[in-house]
């Protein structure tokens, strides 16, 4: 064999495991989201889990705002509607907003009920529904990290180029909460 010939299978060898390499990469990213996800999911249902029997806790005060109640059912049903295969960040989003919703009438209840605030079982629950929701923030801050893993491994040269040919993958957008940042001054320009 020629010298030129080994040379140029040398090239072509090193080249397809570059290729192979970065396809990996981009295959290991996207499962990283989605693990991701799926960890985001699990501590939603865990607050799933909590909500039935706060919700019985606090129903049993007879002037208890139907409309709490109202939320926190509504609240059940949107966590069991989220996805585990697809990320869903404006779901995401909604869920988020109704939670907030759900604990700021909450705290307005224990206002007008001292007796429940007294409630040992209701303390309890309310610290294991804050202690989730500080859960799912760190979920969905590592499935925010992810994806912009996953995002710059697609958008990156030479990844974006073999993703264009052989992966084909797509953006996955992050999880944002535009009422968080309206209270901002600044908006960064990108």
């Amino acid at each position: 064999m020629e010298a030129s010939t080994i040379v140029t299978l040398v090239i072509a060898a090193v080249l397809a495991m570059m290729v192979i390499g970065i396809y990996n990469a981009i295959i290991n990213r996207k499962n990283a989201v989605r693990r991701a996800w799926a960890d985001v999911m699990t501590q939603e249902r865990q607050k799933n889990k909590i909500l039935p029997e706060l919700e019985k806790v606090v129903g049993q005060y007879s002037e208890f705002e139907q409309g709490l109640q109202t939320k926190i059912t509504e609240l059940r049903s949107m966590l069991g509607n989220l996805s585990n295969d697809t990320p869903d960040a404006n779901k995401l989003q909604e869920v988020e907003k109704l939670s907030e919703s759900v604990l700021s009438g909450i705290r307005v209840s224990v206002e007008a009920y001292p007796e429940l605030k007294a409630s040992d079982l209701f303390n309890n629950l309310m610290r294991e529904i804050t202690e989730q929701q500080e859960h799912i923030g760190a979920a969905i801050r590592i499935f925010n990290y992810n994806v912009e893993q996953f995002n710059n491994g697609i958008q990156n040269f030479p990844a974006n180029m073999v993703n264009g040919v052989l992966n084909k993958e797509s953006q996955i957008d992050t999880f944002s909460d535009s009422e968080a940042s309206s209270g901002f001054e600044y908006k960064p320009n990108f």
